[in-house]
């Protein structure tokens, strides 16, 4: 990055912070890893109610719902991270496997571009390890 878009990148930063502060002062301490630290995934009901058979009775599957979830989010770019990661988990426990899921990712490179590509591809890669872990004893 250079210096002029790293103090450009700074500025928009504060300025987004002041206008949380603004709009709600609690807002200004709001830590969103936090929260995702306490769910990292969606309760079964409400995954159920979005993804399985209350909204979606019938056709597409739940694994292939999340991937297509997937794509949409990775086309946002970095708008949807937090999302991105749930989703990727959800996917994993609906049986989608890394090798679908980095696939789903690569084709969105065509329609929201590669940065928002490489965004997405590194968030997945994060969530593989994380899972990685918690499969070993």
């Amino acid at each position: 990055m250079t210096d002029p878009f790293t103090k450009m990148f700074q500025q928009m930063l504060s300025q987004g912070q002041e206008m949380a502060r603004t709009f709600n002062p609690a807002l200004e301490h709001f830590d969103l890893k936090a929260v995702e630290k306490m769910f990292p995934t969606m309760p079964a009901d409400m995954l159920e109610m979005w993804f399985g058979r209350t909204f979606n009775r019938e056709g597409l599957d739940a694994k292939t719902r999340l991937l297509v979830t997937v794509a949409a989010m990775t086309v946002q770019g970095a708008l949807a991270e937090p999302q991105l990661r749930m989703t990727i988990r959800h996917a994993i426990e609906a049986g989608a496997t890394p090798r679908e899921i980095a696939e789903v990712i690569y084709q969105m490179g065509m329609f929201g571009g590669l940065p928002a590509m490489q965004k997405a591809l590194e968030i997945a890669q994060g969530v593989f390890t994380e899972s990685e872990g918690k499969a070993q004893p």
